[in-house]
Order: structure tokens, then sequence, then C-alpha cells
């Protein structure tokens, strides 16, 4: 599991802190111990790790949080949900589907890893959905991270090792809300930034506060279009050709 950071902040073998990198800045360091905190309770716990999430990436989001790069949570086996899976949704107050592009780790990374290291280190790519419950104004970023950017539920798809190495020429994405198509897009990272960058971001992150990018495990990027607030007897499907397809459907209310 490796070494859980401390509460006054980063290990360390971080290397020098800097206002140019997200570590330095207190609200983070606050949020990812104690994030990181409930992580390790939750592996010893019984659960295991299966990998990472980045959230609050695009632009505006990083903007108003006043933030230079993505927020890093975490993702465990008990969150994973099967394609297909009618979830209910009572007892969520906002709940959000969020189509995303899964990178799969074939090597352990560490922090400082060159571009080459890291896509060497991509063993393949999987659609993916995410799914959160926005149960709290975005606001404060300690709280976010705290809380695992409301991280509930994924889903993971097929995963396609023809793009290790983190070959997305050709890609298709399409998104499916009750069966009519809204979203088409050839540029899944247009919304996102750059794959390889968001790997990197993750590891050396993962490594300011003592841990490693692990492999086996696996990262999802980022929704590739506005995120979409859901609510019950709806379904999503999120096409990625040519590699395949998830769904999720969320049950019905029942009557009272």
């Amino acid at each position: 599991m490796g070494e859980t950071a401390q509460a006054g902040g980063p290990t360390e073998r971080s290397g020098p802190v800097t206002k140019s990198v997200p570590w330095y800045d207190p609200r983070i360091v606050r949020g990812m111990a104690a994030q990181l905190t409930r992580w390790h309770e939750r592996l010893r716990a019984g659960e295991k790790a299966l990998g990472w999430k980045v959230g609050f990436g695009a632009p505006a989001a990083m903007e108003k949080l006043k933030i230079g790069a993505p927020l890093v949570g975490h993702l465990t086996d008990k969150a994973l949900l099967h394609s297909g899976k009618a979830l209910s949704l009572a007892g969520w107050k906002r709940p959000v589907a969020e189509p995303e592009i899964a990178v799969c780790i074939g090597k352990d990374l560490p922090r400082g890893a060159g571009r080459d290291a890291i896509q060497a280190a991509i063993a393949a790519l999987a659609p993916a959905i995410e799914l959160v419950d926005l149960d709290s104004p975005p606001e404060e970023v300690e709280t976010i991270l705290a809380g695992n950017i409301y991280q509930r539920h994924v889903i993971l798809g097929p995963r396609d090792t023809s793009r290790a190495g983190c070959l997305t020429e050709g890609l298709h994405a399409r998104v499916i809300r009750n069966g009519t198509e809204i979203a088409d897009t050839a540029e899944p990272q247009a919304a996102t930034g750059d794959y390889v960058e968001i790997v990197r971001h993750v590891a050396d992150l993962l490594a300011a506060f003592g841990e490693r990018l692990r492999a086996g495990q696996f990262i999802i990027t980022g929704s590739i279009i506005p995120p979409l607030f859901v609510e019950p007897g709806e379904d999503i499907e999120f096409r990625l050709d040519p590699v395949g397809a998830v769904s999720v459907h969320f049950a019905a209310q029942p009557r009272a």
C-alpha cells in the first residue's frame, strides 16, 4: 500500500516543494492526508485498491477552485459495478453520471517519469462511467478531497490492449441517454486534456504523499462531456468505438 502521508504534509521523498506543484497548496495537503488515511482504513477493512480518479480538471472548474491541476481521488472494488446494472438512487442527493476513458496501468510509475516511460506503462484503454453524488456544494478543496471527490461507483468496460501506449487515434465516443444520442466526438481528450499528462500528474501527486501508481490499477481521466445530472428511470450508455461500451440503468423510484 505504500507509506501513508503524514498529517503535516507530503513525505520528504516527494522532492522540493514549490508553488508550481499542487502539494504546495495547504488545502490539498490536508485534504489528501484525510482522504488517504480513510483509503488505508478501507483497505485494512478488506476492500481492494482498483485505481484513481481525477476531478475538477476543466479550466473553468480549476479557476473556480483556484487550483493548478485536477484533484485526485481513489477507487476501490466496493465501488465497482457491472455494466448494465440497475442502480437505485435512493438516498442520493444530486446524482451525476460521467462518461470517461480509463487508462489501465501495466507497470509501476514513480514520480518524475518521462513521457516515454509513462506511455510504456499504459497497457490499455477502456470506456468507463463514473457515478458521483454532489451531496454538498463543490466549494472547498480540502472538503472535496477528504470526501474522495464525491465518488460513489465506477463501471469499467472492456480493456483494449491494442491501445497500449495510449494510442487514441481512431477513437469515436458517443453518449446515449434514454435511447437518444446526446454526444458524439472523435476527440475525447478535448474536454479532459492529454491522458499521458493526466497519468503523469497522478503518479507525481501520489508519490508526493508516499504512495505509488501501481501496475494493475487504472485511472478514470475525467468526463468527456459536461457531467450528466440523472434521475430514477433513466438509462445512460457510453460507446467508445471500436473498443466497446458500458451502460447503467437508474432504477425507478418505488411508489409510495
